[in-house]
């Protein structure tokens, strides 16, 4: 079965997710790991802190095992829709906002400036809004 999922992403872990994601961590782990880092790669941002994307699972609820490994570690208010196919979304790609995200919090003299410009504290947050679909 695939799904439609939408959640709400905790930037105080962008660093230790793209990380994950790139070094091959994630993609290891079975029986899901690549099915993870595909859907997290179709994943958009569609609003402030909103993410979006598709993914196939077989669990019973739905996504079950990829949340108690993966997902409820870095996502919260996690909704599932079941879908006939795997769906592209309009928005900005969440691993190119995980990379911004992690150039700023990385790449700055004042990290505790950058991580607030970056919304890593919750005072500065992206300005797009959720188009509530």
């Amino acid at each position: 079965m695939i799904y439609r999922v939408t959640a709400r992403f905790r930037n105080e872990r962008t660093i230790e997710l793209f990380r994950l994601l790139t070094d091959g961590s994630i993609a290891a782990q079975d029986p899901d790991g690549r099915e993870i880092v595909a859907s997290l790669n179709r994943a958009v941002m569609t609003g402030v802190d909103v993410v979006r994307w598709s993914e196939m699972c077989f669990c019973e609820p739905p996504l079950a095992h990829e949340r108690s490994t993966v997902l409820d570690r870095y996502f919260d208010s996690i909704t599932t829709e079941p879908i006939g196919a795997y769906e592209q979304y309009e928005g900005e790609s969440f691993v190119e906002y995980l990379s911004k995200l992690r150039e700023v919090v990385d790449g700055g003299s004042d990290r505790r400036s950058d991580r607030r410009k970056a919304g890593m504290y919750g005072s500065a947050r992206r300005s797009v809004q959720d188009d509530g679909s």
